[in-house]
């Protein structure tokens, strides 16, 4: 079944993910393109609307992003939000220029009033809050415009053709500080694409199936499953679509949390694949003696598993498909849509140049991370791989700093595994987006009974983000900082002393190293 399609066409803004995001919230598929993409390619595709996004630019200079005005003359709705809109307005004969005085630019949470006979604003409230970031003026709206959205500051805050099927916006509806800006998105979708809402977690589930067996054929593919989100929705759904012409090997390097190894093999058990799970944590601990800088031990994790990854996929020789567990913010983000683009650190980098294989296959290439686990419910994955956190690629070796030992990741395994199981029976956890300890290379003296303790300090770590871009610590509560804390020192010989890091991103970083 074909979906229907709406395309972003990207125009160099920061929040073109989030349009598409905000699309695909509304029931309907959408996919995000450059603008310098040929209009028979668009045109090709089919689209029910298509969407402009913003971008740093202002449309009068020459050297600016641009679009052939004939994507005006195909019938197809369009909405341009704030470069988007000043295109669209500079395209059709209006005229956008320099904002001359300050009340002509608006950055930041404005009052904005919308003429709610419009079909964009259809049963909205008439006022509320939209955020705005330009600093150009649409000094002249094209012929056949109407305006119907203003502030106190701005008259044309929206324009509209609604004969055409063309609307603007100077403020962006995808961010979360626009009231009711999602739903504007759904009437413009709804009321003006006439969209059927025919992109549901299923429905894909059954597209991709098909589209795997299609292309695999009687072919043989590989995977390298680490045990994230990503890798373990990819194996399910190759397992659902080729089931033992999969192989999955777990490189199991001894740097993932507390029974993390078991539950992902467990998780996998009933699958119908090749699972192979590759004990290589002397291995690993053993490159990895007295090394202390990051980012040495960022890449000597990640060349040993290439090694280890390899001396497996020779045991079963050629393969015609390696999978990746790539998604869609890996692809926008590379700007080239190229499916060879390798993945850095663990997952795989660096192996085509010592697999063989005749073809790289990514199952979740056009998939957002909620997405990703949405479809993750929908194979009957297990809750905790389906939620499982963010967790980097060198594992708990950037969450030890200095240097490495089996000791040290066993104390910070039990550490970690009590933070998060009593963030979870106080259901903080839904309200984090990512928490973990780290054990610092700091010793403390402490008393324990009626002796004195030289041991380690613990680092405690939880952040609040939409976007893992910018992140601020998250405010736990007290009583329960202080429960943690208290488990942690009777539970865990070795650590005698519990800090909380309460420092947001910027200046910080969410890890540590």
């Amino acid at each position: 079944m074909e979906h229907q399609l709406v395309i972003v066409l990207d125009f160099g803004g920061q929040y073109n993910q989030l349009i598409a995001r905000r699309v695909r919230e509304c029931g309907v598929y959408c996919e995000v393109k450059p603008y310098t993409t040929p209009l028979a390619e668009l045109k090709a595709m089919h689209p029910i609307g298509i969407i402009f996004t913003g971008g740093p630019n202002s449309v009068y200079l020459e050297d600016s992003p641009k679009v052939d005005g004939e994507i005006f003359t195909w019938g197809v709705p369009i909405l341009g939000i704030c470069y988007g809109c000043q295109l669209m307005a500079h395209t059709l004969g209006g005229e956008v220029t320099e904002a001359q005085d300050d009340a002509a630019r608006e950055y930041g949470k404005t009052v904005t009033y919308y003429d709610t006979s419009c079909k964009l604003f259809r049963d909205l409230p008439e006022r509320g809050i939209s955020w705005m970031s330009h600093g150009d003026y649409m000094a002249k709206v094209p012929e056949g415009f109407a305006l119907t959205a203003h502030s106190d500051n701005c008259p044309n805050v929206a324009i509209a053709d609604e004969k055409r099927g063309f609307y603007g916006v100077q403020y962006h509806p995808e961010v979360n500080h626009t009231e009711h800006g999602t739903d504007m998105i759904r009437n413009f979708l709804y009321e003006v694409c006439h969209a059927a809402g025919d992109w549901t977690m299923e429905d894909y589930k059954r597209t991709a199936v098909a589209a795997i067996r299609e292309k695999v054929g009687g072919g043989k593919v590989l995977l390298a499953l680490s045990g994230g989100v990503d890798s373990s929705v990819a194996a399910a759904l190759l397992a659902e679509a080729v089931g033992e012409q999969l192989t999955c090997v777990f490189v199991d390097h001894g740097l993932m949390r507390k029974n993390e190894g078991d539950e992902v093999e467990a998780a996998f058990s009933k699958w119908t694949m090749n699972f192979v799970r590759v004990d290589a944590e002397e291995r690993f601990l053993g490159k990895l003696a007295g090394v202390t800088e990051p980012e040495r031990k960022r890449k000597i994790i990640g060349e040993e598993f290439i090694r280890v990854f390899e001396e497996e996929a020779k045991k079963i020789g050629t393969v015609d498909f390696l999978a990746q567990g790539t998604i869609y913010p890996d692809v926008i983000e590379s700007g080239t849509g190229d499916a060879a683009v390798i993945k850095s650190h663990h997952n795989v980098g660096g192996l085509p140049d010592y697999v063989d294989f005749k073809e790289i296959i990514e199952p979740l290439r056009l998939l957002f991370k909620d997405e990703v686990r949405q479809l993750g419910r929908e194979l009957s994955l297990p809750e905790y791989l389906v939620m499982r956190q963010p967790f980097p690629g060198p594992g708990l070796a950037i969450r030890v700093i200095g240097d490495l030992t089996k000791e040290k990741l066993d104390l910070l395994r039990e550490a970690d595994a009590i933070f998060r199981e009593e963030i979870a029976l106080a259901g903080e956890d839904k309200n984090l987006n990512q928490y973990f300890a780290v054990l610092t290379n700091t010793r403390s003296v402490g008393v324990m009974g009626d002796g004195r303790t030289y041991d380690y300090t613990l680092a405690l770590r939880a952040v609040t983000t939409s976007d893992f871009m910018t992140a601020d610590w998250a405010r736990i509560p007290y009583d329960l900082l202080d429960r943690i804390s208290t488990r942690i020192v009777n539970e865990v010989q070795g650590i005698n002393r519990i800090c909380y890091d309460i420092t947001s991103k910027p200046p910080a970083t969410i890890e540590w190293e």
